[in-house]
């Protein structure tokens, strides 16, 4: 009998990940080596960077599944995947261990909720761009007189819309109930920051400070669930314990190193992007292997 090898036809493609549909259940997710800043995908890739995103999710999702449960059934590379080395997909060369196997993992398949949930411990980024032009995060009011890096007195649920193309939109709580109920609203505050404050610690006691975060959720069978990715250096900002000190940029783990470079140059966050140096791919790759080092304890 001759086994199928052809991968199917790309279920979703996003700015990093890609999709594929195993079963009617199942899928497999692909963290790519795409690299995306301001909401745009950049022309050159960063090395290992999507194995170091794929290896701390699932990192992270064991971590937290006693907060809530989320969507991870196996890494693709992975013993726990023998049972769907048959399928098509996962057999297939392009995802054996020695090529991007260990860049994917398989999924259970939920109904996303089309919210980015942030959840900020430390005013930075465009919170403190905002703050600085109007007192305000996410447009609500804060107390006067912090300076970029400062830690709120409690982390603060600032969501956003999920843009497929162009940039993410704040969105009120208003408009969270309208989407989604008041009370799955309230659950994605709770939940979103119980994850931040237990990553928070955890990452504080490995030398890293973990100054904002955001998640994604789905739900299955009725219940609620975390997707896509968890507390990577793709969707957070981990600065280095050592040298963290408010009132200045901070140094950091993530991809913040780019985003600085970006600014530097001049462009206005609008496609196209300028394409990366070859320096400034090698030493964000290196930040990325020394953020999963720190965090688990591993190596790539």
């Amino acid at each position: 009998m001759i086994i199928e090898t052809r991968i199917p036809d790309r279920m979703h493609r996003g700015k990093v990940r890609d999709t594929y549909q195993l079963t009617d259940d199942l899928l497999l997710m692909v963290a790519t080596d795409r690299i995306s800043a301001f909401d745009v995908v950049l022309p050159n890739g960063i090395p290992d960077k999507g194995a170091a995103l794929n290896r701390m999710s699932a990192f992270w999702f064991g971590l937290t599944d006693h907060i809530v449960p989320n969507h991870l059934v196996a890494l693709a590379d992975g013993p726990d995947a023998t049972p769907y080395a048959g399928n098509p997909v996962v057999s297939h060369p392009a995802y054996a261990e020695d090529r991007v196997g260990r860049q994917a993992m398989i999924v259970k398949k939920a109904d996303r909720i089309d919210i980015e949930c942030i959840v900020r411990g430390y005013i930075t980024g465009s919170a403190w761009g905002e703050y600085r032009r109007q007192g305000t995060v996410s447009g609500k009011p804060m107390p006067t007189g912090l300076v970029e890096g400062d830690m709120f007195p409690e982390p603060l649920f600032t969501p956003t819309t999920k843009a497929e193309e162009g940039h993410d939109e704040n969105m009120t709580d208003e408009q969270v109930v309208d989407m989604v109920g008041a009370d799955t609203a309230q659950r994605l505050a709770d939940v979103s920051k119980a994850v931040y404050l237990h990553a928070h610690d955890y990452a504080k006691n490995r030398g890293i400070v973990l100054a904002d975060t955001k998640m994604e959720f789905g739900f299955l069978n009725g219940e609620l669930i975390l997707i896509d990715e968890l507390l990577t250096p793709d969707s957070s900002r981990f600065w280095d314990a050592e040298g963290y000190a408010p009132g200045k940029s901070q140094p950091s783990y993530d991809k913040q190193f780019v985003r600085d470079w970006l600014t530097a140059q001049g462009w206005n966050q609008e496609p196209p992007a300028p394409e990366l140096p070859d320096d400034i791919v090698q030493q964000t790759a290196e930040l990325y292997r020394q953020a999963y080092q720190r965090l688990t304890g591993e190596t790539l």
